[in-house]
């Protein structure tokens, strides 16, 4: 998708899951546009951004609950959040710790880093959040039920912050994911039968590509999103009509 050029220039962005996947795209598109970015996640030392962009990556836990903290003081201003990091555990997530675990890197950490986040985004002029749902915010999955759970919480949370922080001037909207070609589809990818499933489940009869999802956040934090507030948007090639 083609977007003016800069213009999220003189702005400033906190990606979170901002080493791999859709968080690194979303750092690089942000950062393509004019945005100064700050791309924490795991393996920051190894990631590696086109060295013309201004992306900072920093290794953080987001569960780190001190390191997240620090970090958020440090900055002096911000102007575009978007708590990426996520996980899920296939097949696991019926035990109860790895439930909570996944709970507290895909709900509990979005939340904290809003918080965090909140007394930046009052002093910007078009402060934005773009949180990360997913097709499962629709519908559960034996499988992956924490993943499921915290999903459709985020995109209660994304609502119920549009309102907490409308008055401040901050839009808070969402994202909600299909099968996007991340390293976490790889082993759905090997899996010929499943794969054809998917794809045929699908009306673009494709998997969708992480930059394609960072350009719905890059439309969504943008001023052609000035009066979307509250909202997930789907980004599945069609999946939730079938």
């Amino acid at each position: 998708m083609t977007f003016t050029k800069d213009i999220f220039a003189g702005r400033t962005a906190v990606v979170t899951g901002g080493t791999s996947g859709i968080g690194a795209s979303t750092a690089t598109r942000l950062a393509e546009l004019g945005a100064t970015v700050h791309a924490l996640g795991l393996g920051a030392d190894k990631v590696t951004f086109d060295s013309g962009l201004p992306i900072s990556p920093v290794e953080l836990d987001v569960t780190d609950v001190g390191a997240l903290t620090d970090f958020f003081k440090s900055l002096t201003s911000l102007d575009i959040l978007v708590p990426a990091a996520g996980i899920s555990a296939t097949g696991r997530e019926l035990e109860l710790e790895v439930f909570e675990k996944v709970m507290d890197i895909n709900l509990t950490a979005v939340m904290r880093c809003c918080a965090l986040a909140h007394p930046l985004l009052c002093q910007s002029k078009a402060a934005s959040i773009v949180n990360i749902a997913s097709m499962y915010s629709t519908f559960g999955s034996k499988d992956i039920p924490a993943y499921a759970a915290s999903k459709g919480a985020v995109v209660q949370l994304t609502k119920s912050l549009a309102q907490a922080y409308a008055p401040d001037g901050i839009r808070v909207n969402a994202v909600a994911p299909g099968w996007i070609d991340t390293p976490l589809l790889a082993r759905f990818k090997a899996d010929e039968a499943l794969s054809s499933y998917l794809l045929g489940r699908t009306p673009l009869n494709r998997f969708g590509a992480p930059a394609e999802v960072a350009d719905a956040i890059v439309f969504l934090c943008s001023e052609a999103a000035s009066f979307v507030t509250g909202a997930s948007l789907p980004v599945d090639g069609g999946y939730l009509t079938v």
